[in-house]
């Protein structure tokens, strides 16, 4: 395998762009419990870049949230991007937790379709979709 040969080893994070950086560092990190990692702020090139997650950098996959000071519309996120998954040890109640916060849940949970798995979706600030996987 080419990539095993040059050490290409994994994922290293996901980018999403977002236009209330607070807003949503405060919705990954108070309702999914990640962490904040670091926060960088490129003044020449008006943008701020956040990474968080669950675990450090080095041996984690981490959730890149870059904010452009000067975007003012919401981003279209085209027909590309499916979603971000979150495993959950009960989906059901952690949508209930997070409808009581105001997100909002954009399929209930249940089973997925033909299958038996329970999952869910909601939205974050901007609207990327997430799903909910329930995990043992």
């Amino acid at each position: 395998m080419i990539a095993a040969e040059i050490g290409v080893t994994r994922i290293l994070h996901s980018m999403l762009r977002v236009r209330d950086l607070d807003k949503s560092i405060q919705f990954y990190s108070g309702l999914f419990g990640m962490r904040l990692l670091r926060k960088d702020d490129y003044p020449a090139g008006r943008f701020t870049l956040a990474f968080i997650g669950y675990g450090p950098e080095e041996t984690n996959t981490v959730l890149e949230l870059t904010h452009n000071w000067d975007q003012q519309e919401p981003y279209d996120h085209g027909n590309a991007f499916g979603h971000l998954a979150f495993a959950s040890l009960d989906v059901t109640a952690f949508c209930d937790r997070l409808r009581s916060a105001g997100v909002k849940v954009t399929r209930e949970p249940g089973p997925m379709k033909h299958g038996t798995r329970v999952i869910a979706f909601v939205e974050d600030p901007d609207g990327y979709k997430i799903e909910l996987v329930e995990r043992e």
